[in-house]
């Protein structure tokens, strides 16, 4: 078997590891912490909600260790081998995806990226629209073939065993990836750590990429005081709760510094690694989204090597030459907004920018309505 060898993959968890799971579950010691008369007194301030102000507060994780423990994995496990599944080496590392093509041979290639803390079940449940559009009210001309990877270092891309897996990395591995499945050319839609990778795909492949859709533009003041002149209070508005948002980003920061420090905890502890991805995870409707999650950070012990992604991006040679490939934004209700100023300077074609009264930073959860329906929109350009 060659490299290059694309192999079907079919998650099949032995038992005695879910029997530890849930025996941990039923030994946690959870962590003290102060009454919650103490911790706030019930007004916001910024993006950290009320009961949050020290961080995930313990009646949060108590209910979610509780669910876990009654969480059915394997109804969970067979709703995702529905779908094909394959792994292949690339670079040295093994590489985990889905792939559906669409019954419309003429279908646009579509790779999807997915975020942390989420894993490549982000986008299961958008299968179905983008590769069969008319089955789910669509036109059938907007059809995708997706393909659908799991970030290396997450979940069953295994642990990364080298340096230097950042974003730049990661892209050209997508390249590769999308050359074995046979796709010349493609597009990229990516959330979260997603939309870092992607705009690197269309930065470094764009004799290849068709256009790039994301839901975040990380386009922030360089710090020339000239760049703040002339904001609006609302653009000064925003400025703040970012400013609040980087405050409280605590993963940001651990896993920039000290990936490996936190990872010991968070591998022997599931109600800990429950804690550090319901952080950001938290607002998404289903809790049942949290537990899968969840579960497979724990079966795949990719704590550390997940955590690594951040470091590496951190520890990157910035690459401050604008982009030229087409860029689309699709930004939700409740999720941190770029400001037009400077996205227009670090992109230099810009064809869609799309802001949205509802959904999240979680879109693919909490509107995937609006997510398919705009990426039919950004692609339909390209046909």
């Amino acid at each position: 078997m060659t490299r290059e060898a694309i192999t079907p993959f079919v998650i099949d968890v032995p038992q005695a590891d879910l029997d530890d799971l849930l025996a941990r579950l039923a030994g946690t010691r959870f962590a003290e912490e102060l009454p919650p008369e103490e911790v706030s007194d019930g007004v916001p301030r910024g993006p950290v909600p009320p009961g949050w102000e020290y961080g995930v507060p313990g009646s949060f994780v108590r209910d979610l260790v509780a669910r876990w423990r009654d969480f059915d994995w394997r109804a969970q496990e067979a709703r995702i081998n529905a779908f094909p599944q394959f792994t292949t080496e690339i670079d040295g590392q093994q590489i985990h995806f889905v792939h559906v093509r669409s019954p419309h041979q003429d279908a646009t290639p579509l790779i999807l990226t997915h975020g942390w803390p989420n894993t490549f079940v982000e986008y299961l449940d958008l299968v179905g629209p983008l590769t069969d559009p008319a089955a789910h009210g669509g036109d059938a001309a907007d059809a995708f073939h997706v393909v659908i990877p799991s970030l290396p270092g997450f979940g069953f891309s295994g642990h990364t065993r080298a340096k230097g897996w950042d974003a730049a990395r990661t892209a050209d591995a997508w390249a590769e990836l999308m050359t074995r499945l046979g796709y010349e050319r493609f597009g990229a839609h990516g959330n979260d750590a997603g939309a870092i990778v992607s705009p690197e795909l269309g930065r470094r492949h764009a004799d290849r990429v068709l256009g790039v859709h994301v839901n975040q533009i990380f386009s922030f003041p360089s710090g020339d005081p000239a760049e703040l002149a002339g904001l609006t209070p609302e653009e000064q508005g925003y400025l703040q709760f970012l400013g609040g948002f980087v405050e409280h980003a605590i993963h940001d920061r651990a896993q920039q510094a000290q990936p490996q420090t936190l990872a010991h905890a968070l591998a022997d502890s599931p109600a800990g690694q429950l804690a550090w991805i319901g952080q950001l995870l938290a607002g998404v409707p289903d809790p049942g989204v949290i537990l899968t999650n969840a579960t497979l950070y724990w079966l795949t012990n990719t704590a550390a090597s997940s955590a690594r992604f951040y470091y590496e991006n951190h520890h990157a040679e910035r690459v401050t030459e604008p982009t030229t490939f087409p860029l689309g934004l699709a930004s939700f209700a409740y999720d941190f907004r770029p400001l037009r100023r400077f996205a227009d300077r670090d992109h230099k074609n810009i064809v869609s920018w799309n802001e949205y009264d509802r959904g999240s930073h979680w879109a693919a959860h909490d509107a995937p309505d609006l997510l398919v329906d705009d990426l039919r929109g950004f692609f339909r350009r390209f046909r």
